[in-house]
C-alpha cells in the first residue's frame, strides 16, 4: 500500500494504531510469562488518552515551563528498559504501515484557527497515539486537538503551550525511520547500565535535562537542571558522592578561566573584585591584586581563581561532590530563572539543580544530624562554610538519554544536543 493511499483518509489511520497496540500487547505478552506479570502502571501505552493537561494543574507554575513528571518510577532499570523496547516495537509497525506526511511549516497555528495544514497534524498525532480519531471540522483547531498537541509537545520536551510554531512542525517531522535508530540507540545505553544500580543512585539525564533521587526502586524527587552548551559538553560519566559542600568556594577551573574570566579581567580589571573572585599566584600560593596581574600576557593563565562563598558564587549556595576527571559536579546557581526554559544547555559542563536543597537533604538523610533544617541554617543563618561527608556513597549515573518512557507512560523524546546520536552507529533490534 502506498503512503498516498494510507493518508487518503483520516479514519485509515487507525489501522496505524491496532497493528501497533497488537504489536505491543505481543510483547507484553511474551515478557509476562518470562518476567511475571507487569504493573499496570509501567505499561508503555501511547494511546492511553487519561493524560492530564499540565497547564490545567499545579505542575506548571509559568507557561514557559516544561512540567516535571511525578510519577516515582524510575527511568533506569528494567522499568525503563521494557517500555521502550516495546516502543521500537510500535514505531516499527508504523514504519511498516509507512510512516506519517511532514506537514509544512508556515504561520503559527493556535487554538480556534482553520488551516489547510490541520487535517495533516490530525493524522500525525493520531499515528503516534497523541490524538484518538475524532469527529468534527478535521481544518479546526478544536479543543481535543489543542489537548493533543500539548501532550505531544510535553513527550519532546517543548513548552506545552498547546501552539503549533516551528519547533513543534519540526519534531512533528522528524522521520519515523530516525525515531527507531534513536529508540534503537537508547535501548543499549539502558541496557549496559541496568545491572550496576544501587539500592540508592542519582540519575542525571543529560540529554532530558533532569535528575532524579532514587531508593528502594522508587523516585523521592525529580528536578530540572541545566547542562553544559554544546561546545561545553556535559560527559557521560559513573561515579559516588561522597560530600556535599554548603557555601562553597568555587576554584575556577583552567578551562574557565582561559576562556571566560581572563579577557574579562584584561578590559576591566575590577571585574575579579566585584564578583569576590580571589586572585592567587598559582593553586597554593600568596594572594596577589588583580590589579598587578598583567592579563593580556601569556603568564596570565598560571594565576589560580578562586570565588568567595556569597549570593554571586556561580556554585550558588550548595556544591554536590563526586570524584572525576573533569572538574564537573552538581551544584546550585544564582540564574535561577534558567530552569523555566524548555531547553536547557547553558554551562560549562557541570550540572546546575533545581531546588538543589531537596537534593542535599536527600543525600543527606543516612548522614547523622543533618536533616533539612540543619542545611538551612548553615546556608541563611550561619553562613558558614562546611564540607560534609556522606555515612555512606551515593552512585550517580551520568547518562545521555534522548529517548525514554516515562513514568506516566508516554514515550520522550528530546533533541540531540551534543550530536552523539547522529555519530552512533547501531544495528537494528528487530
Amino acid at each position: 500500500m502506498g503512503q498516498a493511499t494510507i493518508y487518503r483518509q483520516e479514519h485509515q489511520m487507525t489501522r496505524i494504531v491496532r497493528a501497533g497496540m497488537l504489536a505491543m500487547l505481543c510483547l507484553l505478552a511474551s515478557w509476562t510469562l518470562h518476567s511475571g506479570p507487569a504493573q499496570a502502571e509501567q505499561v508503555f501505552n501511547p494511546w492511553e488518552q487519561n493524560w492530564v493537561d499540565p497547564w490545567q494543574s499545579d505542575a506548571v507554575a509559568r507557561p514557559a515551563e516544561q512540567p516535571v513528571s511525578r510519577s516515582t518510577i524510575p527511568t533506569l532499570g528494567d522499568a525503563g528498559f521494557w517500555p521502550l523496547l516495546r516502543a521500537m516495537s510500535m514505531y516499527e509497525q508504523i514504519e511498516e504501515w509507512g510512516g506519517w506526511k511532514s506537514v509544512p511549516d508556515g504561520e503559527k497555528i493556535v487554538p480556534g484557527d482553520r488551516d489547510e495544514r490541520i487535517p495533516l497534524i490530525r493524522q500525525r498525532l493520531v499515528a503516534t497515539g497523541d490524538l484518538p480519531v475524532s469527529d468534527g471540522d478535521p481544518h479546526v483547531y478544536d479543543a481535543r486537538l489543542e489537548k493533543a498537541v500539548k501532550r505531544f509537545q510535553t513527550r519532546h520536551g517543548l513548552s506545552p503551550d498547546g501552539i503549533v510554531g516551528h519547533r513543534s512542525i519540526k519534531a512533528m517531522n522528524v522521520p519515523v525511520s530516525h525515531r527507531i535508530k534513536q529508540i534503537a540507540i537508547n535501548i543499549k545505553r539502558l541496557n549496559k547500565l541496568a545491572p550496576k544500580l544501587g539500592r540508592r543512585y542519582v540519575f542525571v539525564n543529560i540529554a532530558g535535562q533532569e535528575v532524579e533521587a532514587v531508593s528502594d526502586g522508587k523516585v523521592d524527587l525529580r528536578r530540572r537542571v541545566i547542562v553544559g552548551k554544546r561546545d561545553r559538553q556535559t560527559p557521560e560519566y559513573t561515579s559516588k558522592i561522597t560530600f556535599v559542600a554548603l557555601n562553597p568556594y568555587w576554584n575556577v577551573p583552567q578551562s574557565i578561566a582561559r576562556r571566560d574570566l581572563i579577557p574579562k579581567a584584561a578590559r576591566d580589571p575590577g571585574y575579579l573584585k566585584r564578583m569576590g573572585i580571589r586572585v592567587f599566584a598559582g593553586y597554593g600560593g600568596r594572594e596577589v591584586s588583580p590589579y598587578s596581574v598583567d592579563w593580556t600576557a601569556p603568564s596570565a593563565t598560571s594565576y589560580f581563581l578562586r570565588q568567595d562563598p556569597s549570593k554571586r558564587n556561580s556554585l550558588g549556595t550548595v556544591k554536590i561532590h563526586f570524584p572525576n576527571p573533569h572538574a564537573v559536579y552538581l551544584h546550585d546557581t544564582p540564574s535561577k530563572s534558567l530552569f523555566w526554559r524548555s531547553s536547557r544547555a547553558y554551562s560549562s559542563g557541570c550540572v546546575r539543580v533545581e531546588h538543589v536543597h531537596d537534593l542535599s537533604a536527600w543525600l543527606l538523610a543516612e548522614t547523622p544530624s543533618w536533616d533539612r533544617a540543619r542545611i538551612d541554617k548553615v546556608i541563611n543563618k550561619t553562613h558558614e562554610r562546611r564540607d560534609v561527608s556522606l555515612k555512606k556513597s551515593v552512585p550517580v549515573y551520568m547518562l545521555y538519554l534522548t529517548s525514554w518512557v516515562d513514568g506516566d507512560g508516554l514515550l520522550n523524546f528530546r533533541d540531540d544536543i551534543y550530536s552523539i546520536d547522529k555519530n552512533t552507529r547501531t544495528t537494528s533490534l528487530r
